[in-house]
């Protein structure tokens, strides 16, 4: 397949709206369990900001996003504990990722399912959207032989976030979002998407 082909994909899984989601979430690794609460603020089509924070503050952070690339990450150890890669973070909020340049394309439709693939070099990333039954977007992002993770996220039938599950078998680590009803936004406010003094 062309990259255009898989476009109206993709397409999709976007949001045509500026909006933001609240969320639970619950992080279980191999140094124990944290939870919290969060927020994602999508500005489409592809700039994000989102948000999580700990009970009593514990264990928070940030991310300004674009695209895959982050502007910055407060603090960005935290931020990379609990999201590894950046089209995952995407995968989570329910949207696939286009191609980069580069990128071999291929993919396949039924009546069941779309699922297309990106290679680049020895990175691989996969994608599945369900078409009937419950609809749900798998993504999984691999570097070599090695999988970055994997992402099961399932929509109401509006095709609204229900709940996404993120497993990250490298540090034997699972984080699984409860997703609020979403809010419509006029815009994201300029200061949202400025960094913190100290954030990289």
């Amino acid at each position: 397949m062309t990259a255009g082909e898989v476009v109206p994909w993709i397409a999709a899984t976007e949001r045509d709206a500026t909006t933001q989601t609240r969320f639970s979430w619950r992080f279980l690794d191999e140094k124990g369990t944290a939870s919290g609460r969060g927020a994602a603020q999508i500005a489409p089509p592809d700039s994000l900001r989102f948000d999580f924070r700990g009970p009593l503050g514990s264990g928070s952070g940030a991310a300004a996003v674009i695209g895959d690339t982050a502007i910055w990450a407060e603090p960005e150890d935290q931020v990379e504990r609990l999201v590894p890669n950046y089209p995952l973070l995407w995968a989570i909020l329910g949207q696939a990722r286009y191609p980069h340049h580069g990128d071999l394309v291929s993919g396949m439709s039924n009546e069941r399912l779309q699922a297309w693939r990106y290679v680049n070099g020895i990175d691989t990333v996969d994608y599945v959207l369900t078409r009937i039954g419950a609809r749900q977007l798998v993504a999984d992002v691999r570097q070599g032989r090695n999988r970055i993770g994997r992402v099961f996220t399932t929509f109401d039938a509006a095709g609204r976030l229900i709940k996404s599950r993120l497993d990250i078998p490298g540090s034997r680590a699972r984080l699984d979002i409860t997703f609020d009803e979403p809010t419509l936004l006029d815009s994201i406010p300029r200061e949202r998407w400025v960094a913190p003094d100290d954030a990289q």
